[in-house]
């Protein structure tokens, strides 16, 4: 049985070291991250509950809302992009890859780590969403209590 090197299968041994390099930075992003400085929670919940409050007896007095601001991107964001980007770069070329009968061990290895990649960040993205969720949800609750405590 001949081995698989980079000139046997170069789609597949190319899209193994990306799908592993977006799985990496993947990982990177969510246990070492964020990189960007951010504000306390306290003071970005405080800010947003304020905000909503705001914008809400806004709405109801039928006055007209403000511009929305742009984001600035961060390093935070051009990593988060660039780890999808890279996961699916990787499955493409694993699948096309398979599509030229590469090595299928090699090309089945680099599709499972593009979409593990791609996986891993939706998840943490999809939990964080949830616990954002759950701030919001309790933050409004318990906001007529915080404006009652200052006579209002």
């Amino acid at each position: 049985m001949q081995r698989a090197t980079f000139h046997t299968a170069p789609l597949s041994v190319l899209a193994l070291v990306i799908g592993a390099l977006a799985l990496l930075g993947a990982m990177i992003a969510v246990y070492a991250g964020p990189f960007a400085p951010q504000p306390k929670l306290g003071t970005a919940l405080g800010e947003f509950t304020a905000d909503f409050i705001t914008a809400t007896l806004r709405g109801l007095d039928g006055e007209a809302q403000p511009a929305a601001e742009t984001r600035s991107l961060t390093i935070d964001t051009g990593i988060a992009v660039a780890v999808a980007v890279a996961g699916v770069v990787a499955v493409v070329l694993a699948v096309i890859a398979l599509a030229r009968h590469e090595p299928r061990r090699l090309s089945v290895g680099a599709l499972a780590l593009g979409g593990a990649a791609l996986t891993f960040q939706f998840l943490a993205w999809l939990a964080l969403l949830i616990c954002g969720v759950v701030l919001l949800v309790t933050a409004i609750n318990n906001a007529g209590a915080i404006f009652e405590s200052f006579g209002g």
